[in-house]
């Protein structure tokens, strides 16, 4: 699981834990902040962000807490319109950055022009500008756990010919229910490994989801 996977993992729990019927961009936030984490604490630039005041359990793993007491609502969740703007937001970053996939550094970057919900609270009370918060965020992102910068140029896997769900999101830059809503409807075929849950589409046929501008749409 990636860190990006692990924010979104995060921020579902947290919508779970608070009953809600949609996980909204403050969940998302609270799960990209759990994910680079250390002992409950978020330092992102000089501001330490500790999730026991922001009323996350940082203890519990998802989906521990909520097995351990059967009596708490447990419903399925989907993701907000805003919800899905700001990861539209973070591929836009990334494909800024010439980068490929989104990273929770991109979504914790797509915050940076949030006012209002848990982020409007962390700018009014930490004093955060958005400059100063893709400031902090860039810095985090250029640095591994050890202190190491990454590898500048690090070497490409040539391309496969089936690809997940998500992977086939990044490559046309769409967000990924948009892709699961393609394959629901059947607009885009896909597979299922066999004895596994796991679904697979063909490069070839994802390919097929484009078409041709006509001159008055240019």
């Amino acid at each position: 699981m990636n860190d990006t996977d692990l924010a979104a993992s995060f921020a579902i729990f947290a919508a779970k834990q608070r009953s809600s019927a949609e996980v909204t961009p403050d969940h998302i936030l609270l799960g990209c902040l759990l994910a680079i984490s250390r002992f409950g604490i978020a330092t992102i630039g000089s501001w330490p962000l500790d999730l026991e005041s922001l009323g996350v359990d940082w203890v519990a793993q998802p989906g521990v807490r909520l097995q351990s007491q059967p009596d708490l609502p447990t419903p399925k969740v989907a993701y907000s319109q805003a919800a899905v703007d700001v990861f539209d937001r973070a591929a836009g970053i990334s494909r800024s950055t010439g980068e490929t996939g989104v990273s929770v550094y991109h979504l914790l970057a797509a915050f940076a022009t949030e006012d209002a919900g848990l982020m409007g609270d962390l700018k009014r009370t930490h004093g955060i500008t958005s400059a100063s918060w893709r400031a902090a965020v860039a810095n985090l992102a250029v640095m591994e756990p050890n202190g190491a910068s990454p590898d500048p140029a690090p070497r490409k896997s040539p391309p496969r010919d089936f690809l997940t769900p998500e992977e086939a999101a990044d490559a046309l830059s769409i967000h990924v229910q948009t892709m699961r809503g393609y394959i629901r409807s059947g607009r885009l075929p896909a597979y299922r490994v066999a004895g596994e849950r796991a679904i697979r589409i063909r490069r070839a046929d994802l390919e097929k989801l484009l078409e041709p501008l006509s001159p008055q749409e240019q």
